[in-house]
């Protein structure tokens, strides 16, 4: 994706949150985004998967419940197998999870945030269930007029949902599914597999794809 997209130094990316999931390199994920602070304008928002290991980590949550939902493949990226070793993640990666990532970002004509919105509620008075938990399906658009753009709701035909003045992104890359980025200047979605693969799509693309199915 990083090669499609060709990002330059003044380029603006949003990123929508989990980047602590199912993935076999939870570690070298966080690794780019760090590489990606250096480089781009980053502005990544927090995903509820991030908060689920913070709590793991400051007690908050059984740390084997957190293991059912992607915890275990996220510490065996730092080598540890069985029960997790909190010493195993950089202090520089906790840093990064636990101060930098936003709970959401807008500009004159976007929201983004990692899961949805309540359309009637101003963005400081977002709560974390809408933010993080919320799914797709209950979204509605947000009485500002500006288009919500999400994750967090797998769309597991591999096509990114567009519905009026909000699109979820989240096309299912923890599964057999792609990761999706999404152009905001030009509209353009553009798509990569782990199998090597790319594709890119306007909205009316999208759009006529899903009608057919």
């Amino acid at each position: 994706m990083l090669e499609e997209l060709a990002l330059q130094k003044d380029d603006q990316v949003v990123t929508l949150g989990d980047y602590v999931d199912r993935g076999p390199d939870t570690r070298g994920v966080i690794n780019i985004l760090l590489e990606l602070e250096k480089r781009t304008q980053l502005i990544p928002l927090l995903g509820n998967h991030e908060i689920l290991m913070l709590d793991a980590r400051n007690s908050m949550v059984d740390s084997d419940s957190w293991y059912a939902v992607g915890g275990r493949q996220t510490m065996q990226s730092y080598g540890c197998m069985d029960k997790p070793d909190w010493n195993t993640v950089p202090q520089e990666h906790w840093d990064f999870l636990s101060q930098r990532l936003r709970r959401w970002h807008a500009t004159p004509t976007h929201i983004f945030a990692h899961a949805n919105v309540n359309a009637m509620l101003p963005m400081p008075d977002q709560s974390d269930d809408w933010l993080f938990w919320r799914r797709f399906d209950d979204s509605h658009p947000h009485f500002s007029g500006k288009t919500l753009i999400c994750g967090h709701t797998a769309q597991k035909d591999g096509l990114p949902r567009i519905l009026p003045a909000r699109i979820c992104l989240d096309t299912w890359v923890y599964g057999d599914g792609w990761l999706t980025a999404l152009e905001v200047g030009t509209e353009t979605l553009v798509q990569t597999s782990q199998r090597g693969e790319v594709r890119r799509f306007s909205f009316d693309e999208v759009r006529m794809l899903t009608e057919k199915e």
